[in-house]
């Protein structure tokens, strides 16, 4: 009798332990990780990719984001990714070098014709040459790269009208903590000077640095408006953020949610370059009536000129990128 009702407690005990396990496993909580901050396309992006996902897989993946640097700024978003101590995130293309260095060439100035063009040739699931650098950066970092967005063109501030490299010399000149950043802000003629975006509006305030460059949408969020007068129309980055995850992570998530995450992360992605497209245009209009001026080629502006003086320093800091970048430039 003894004997029996001891086997039947441990068979109870076994259910239990199994039942909890099978309920564990059905929900899964994925932490996002970004910098941005709420009136960003990037901000936007996150939030609606987690509503989409918990809405798709019926609750069994939860997606908690985490805005605002609130993770940490951009080294320690990939460090965190790459460790699992984050599990996903989104950042620069130029930030995950410290992965694998070739990814970087995705985020190197002047190299896409366009919007469309950058979202084309960064496509994880339709461009060759993302899938090939993406699968070599799962093998040697760990890290997945499962969508991108789009926030737009980015575009040059400063307190001082700039028309060519010579009216940045010996300026000192916001770059995003990445050596991809330093590299083209040498190149625009400036002393480089990184900053971490939450820290941006104090330095350019105090005059830490007299300018910076970004997307409009990020300029307007930010209120970069009232620490500076003027917006020179560069374009020298069509800026598509990849999304990211630590394989492991990805790996124990069941196949068909990966499929779901996979499909709103495109989804979601391509909505982002709508969104950025007309935000470039809206702007421009509503940054005018907060006070700051812009510049463009018809104005003087030297594109050409910063085109040339940037691709040649990145030619000679990255001389290995022209083969890769050819192939970028050639998709359609």
């Amino acid at each position: 009798m003894n004997r029996r009702l001891t086997l039947k407690t441990m068979v109870a005990a076994v259910a239990l332990t199994l039942g909890l396990a099978t309920s564990a496993s059905a929900q899964t909580t994925v932490r996002y990780a970004h910098v941005g901050s709420e009136g960003d396309i990037q901000y936007w992006y996150a939030e609606e990719f987690a509503k989409r996902v918990g809405e798709r897989t019926d609750g069994r993946i939860t997606v908690q984001v985490f805005p605002n640097s609130q993770l940490g700024g951009a080294q320690e978003t990939v460090d965190g990714v790459r460790s699992g101590a984050i599990p996903l995130a989104h950042h620069e293309f130029g930030s995950l070098a410290t992965l694998y260095p070739d990814i970087a060439a995705f985020a190197a100035p002047f190299a896409y014709r366009d919007g469309r063009h950058a979202m084309a040739a960064t496509d994880p699931e339709s461009s060759e040459v993302m899938q090939e650098l993406a699968e070599k950066m799962v093998e040697q970092a760990n890290v997945r790269i499962i969508g991108r967005l789009y926030r737009g063109a980015r575009q040059m501030t400063a307190n001082k009208a700039v028309y060519g490299p010579e009216d940045l010399a010996g300026e000192r000149f916001r770059g995003v903590p990445l050596q991809l950043w330093t590299t083209m802000i040498n190149g625009m003629g400036a002393i480089p000077t990184p900053v971490e975006v939450a820290e941006l509006p104090t330095a350019l305030m105090t005059g830490m640095v007299i300018g910076q460059e970004n997307p409009l949408t990020m300029i307007n969020a930010n209120k970069l408006y009232e620490v500076q007068t003027h917006v020179m129309l560069t374009g020298h980055m069509q800026n598509v953020l990849p999304v990211f995850i630590n394989e492991d992570v990805w790996q124990s998530i069941p196949e068909a949610d990966r499929a779901i995450m996979s499909e709103v992360a495109a989804e979601v992605g391509e909505e982002t370059l709508e969104l950025g497209l007309k935000a470039e245009t809206d702007l421009i209009d509503e940054l005018t009536g907060k006070g700051m001026t812009f510049i463009t080629e018809a104005d003087g502006l030297q594109v050409d000129a910063f085109r040339a003086s940037v691709g040649k320093q990145v030619a000679a800091d990255y001389p290995d990128w022209a083969p890769l970048i050819e192939r970028i430039q050639a998709i359609q």
